[in-house]
């Protein structure tokens, strides 16, 4: 079988076909960038240590690719596979470190496609996205920490874990698995000072947030406790961990399917003494888990998105427990399926791009910021600088018109505008036409303020 002499081909022909059509399909369906991606677009515009919903990586990833494509959208589609693509790779390097076998590697990995994070939602890069090479990476040197002991190991994991905690705080349940790993693995001789490298090198990475954390009254935080919900009732503590339990389920049964087609069958034994099951347990169960025990607690509900790094490893974790069980000689079943799943997932995401005409990426934010612009240029002669208003409809603007305006979310951000700077409030077209001291106009439902030298 071809997967099994050529998996080296058969791992790169999958790479660069992900990479192409989920970049290309989403660029020529979709008119506008997705609303996470526009955000963080928004945030790169002015870049800081930190917003007011999430830390700065993915503004900081998004700024780059717009200082070198500018405002194409399929720069920006490419950049969320190419987060994917890393994650894929690392957990394929792992795989073959972890099995010593390249064909269980490649299962690990493909099993992925299974688990609708790792392509349909993909087109929309956000934090959840940018967390995932840093997800992969950082269980990966964990991994070699304690295998090989060697310092230059512990500075990686702590960069990348650092970086992963600038992605999304929700990092955090990952570091939380780690570090019980650890007092695990004590028994294991290794030196004491390698004990607080990783830590110290995540502490320094992080240093510049947690210094605008503070100077900004801890605002991203409270932002994720709000987004979790408050609790109303009681009742919530049960009902939303059991809506989080089912939701996990329904998410992993095409990654069940496609695996029942590679085992003879599903009973298998687990030995919690042994040292590579507890190392996957708790890199890829314990944070689930201690998400779960998040909700059961506070009552929060946990929105499915959080969860796209949670699984990067589920593959490498039941090819583990059921090694004994595959059986490659009989994989045809598997191939067909995989590349069922493999098509359908593209072929769904084009048919609703297409189908539908009512989404957010059905915005025609181009066509509005040249209309802003045309009638900018009537009225002005300077250009424009700052855009003011919430993340998308300000936001778009930001990224589309030529000259890159700097977003702000609200009038408090406006101290720091210059007065010979070109600036365009957007909002509640009632509200801005009764104070706007400038040029203003409606393009339904917002109301743009136009205010510069003429």
């Amino acid at each position: 079988m071809i997967i099994k002499k050529n998996t080296k081909n058969v791992f790169t022909i999958f790479l660069f076909s992900h990479l192409i059509i989920w970049t290309l399909i989403p660029t020529f369906s979709n008119i506008n960038l997705p609303l996470d991606t526009i955000e963080a677009l928004a945030w790169g515009s002015d870049l800081k240590w930190g917003f007011n919903k999430h830390p700065p990586l993915s503004a900081f990833a998004a700024e780059i690719f717009f200082k070198i494509f500018g405002n194409e959208d399929l720069a920006f589609y490419f950049l969320s596979q190419v987060f994917v693509i890393i994650s894929f790779i690392v957990v394929f390097k792992f795989s073959v470190e972890f099995f010593n076998n390249k064909n269980f590697a490649l299962l690990s990995v493909l099993l992925l496609e299974g688990i609708y994070f790792y392509n349909f939602t993909t087109p929309e890069f956000n934090v959840n996205v940018a967390q995932l090479p840093f997800w992969a990476l950082t269980i990966y040197y964990t991994w070699r920490c304690v295998k090989y002991d060697r310092a230059i190991d512990y500075v990686l994991l702590g960069l990348f874990a650092g970086l992963g905690i600038l992605s999304k705080y929700l990092f955090i349940y990952l570091i939380i698995g780690i570090k019980l790993f650890f007092f695990y693995s004590l028994k294991k001789r290794i030196k004491f000072s390698h004990y607080f490298i990783a830590g110290t090198t995540a502490l320094l990475i992080i240093l510049p947030h947690l210094i605008w954390l503070t100077e900004n009254n801890y605002i991203t935080i409270t932002y994720g406790l709000l987004r979790a919900g408050e609790t109303e009732n009681i009742f919530d503590h049960f009902i939303n961990p059991l809506i989080f339990l089912v939701k996990q389920i329904g998410i992993l049964i095409p990654f069940f399917f496609m695996f029942f087609f590679l085992v003879k069958n599903i009973k298998t034994k687990i030995n919690f003494k042994d040292k590579k099951l507890v190392f996957l347990l708790l890199t890829t169960i314990a944070p689930l888990f201690f998400i779960l025990l998040t909700s059961m607690i506070m009552g929060a509900k946990i929105r499915t998105m959080w969860m796209t790094p949670f699984y990067l490893f589920f593959g490498v974790l039941f090819i583990y427990l059921f090694q004994k069980k595959i059986n490659l000689n009989k994989i045809n079943k598997f191939i067909t399926v995989f590349i069922f799943l493999f098509i359908l997932s593209p072929a769904t995401y084009l048919y609703i791009s297409v189908s539908k005409t009512d989404k957010r990426t059905d915005y025609p934010g181009k066509e509005i910021a040249n209309l802003v612009q045309n009638r900018w240029d009537r009225n002005f002669k300077n250009e424009i600088k700052v855009v003011i208003g919430d993340e998308w409809f300000a936001g778009n603007l930001s990224y589309h018109l030529t000259s890159r305006p700097k977003w702000m979310q609200n009038l408090n951000d406006s101290s720091s505008i210059q007065s010979d700077e070109g600036v365009i409030y957007t909002g509640n077209p009632k509200i801005l036409k009764r104070v706007c001291p400038g040029v203003f106009g409606t393009i339904k439902p917002v109301g743009y303020c136009m205010i510069g030298l003429k």
